[in-house]
């Protein structure tokens, strides 16, 4: 999979991209990740992208023909499955949905900035907005690092045991179950004795049941989900 993110601030993605899992990723040849500078493809001496709104509104806006000509760029080179712009007015982003976009070959995430990009790239080129919730940051950068980390560590092979994705929060809609590790006893406050049984069955009803608990009480609107 290949993931190409179209930012004003490039250099914000080198210290999460160069680390961890999607380090690992990269590594293991699993995904490429690629991020391109928005300025290198203005033609104003400047390098600026981002001018005043027609309308007189406060704030500036990402200016439609740099982005324009970095997407065409990209899309003389590779056939893209999906643009996808960062924005806090899009489709809130779930595991369902990074599910879904690990399945694609080739895919870029635009980060938008300021008031946001000029409304003629959704237009032309933006096949879906997406949000990582009800709040506005100064940029769209954190939710394309979220978004990439959310997505990479979902495709076959990333994280080494194979099954951990699987039993993450969301995956089956639940939350997860409490996990414990080494001591089985911290200042009196013990392992639940079935996780110690050894009894898969029993286990598994254990987690099940801590799943729709944990659930219910923090959040409710997960079982109440239509889809």
């Amino acid at each position: 999979m290949r993931i190409d993110i179209l930012t004003l601030f490039p250099d914000m993605f080198e210290g999460v991209f160069g680390d961890s899992i999607l380090k690992r990723a990269v590594n293991k040849q699993l995904v490429e990740l690629h991020t391109h500078d928005i300025r290198a493809y203005t033609t104003d001496k400047h390098h600026k992208a981002d001018d005043y709104p027609f309308g007189g509104e406060a704030g500036m806006v990402m200016m439609v023909e740099p982005i324009a000509r970095c997407i065409e760029q990209l899309q003389s080179e590779r056939t893209y499955d999906g643009i996808y712009l960062m924005a806090p007015d899009g489709a809130v982003f779930n595991q369902r949905k990074a599910n879904e976009l690990s399945m694609l070959n080739n895919i870029i995430l635009l980060c938008g900035h300021y008031k946001g990009v000029d409304e003629r790239v959704r237009e032309l080129f933006v096949t879906e907005d997406i949000s990582i919730g009800d709040y506005v940051l100064s940029g769209g950068e954190i939710a394309a690092m979220a978004i990439t980390d959310a997505v990479v560590r979902v495709i076959p092979g990333v994280i080494g045991d194979s099954t951990s994705a699987l039993s993450d929060s969301f995956q089956d809609g639940l939350l997860s179950a409490p996990v414990y590790t080494r001591p089985a006893d911290f200042r009196g406050h013990r392992v639940p004795d079935v996780l110690l049984s050894g009894n898969e069955k029993l286990i598994n009803e254990w987690k099940l049941e801590q799943q729709l608990i944990r659930t219910r009480e923090r959040r409710p609107d997960l079982l109440q989900d239509p889809q």
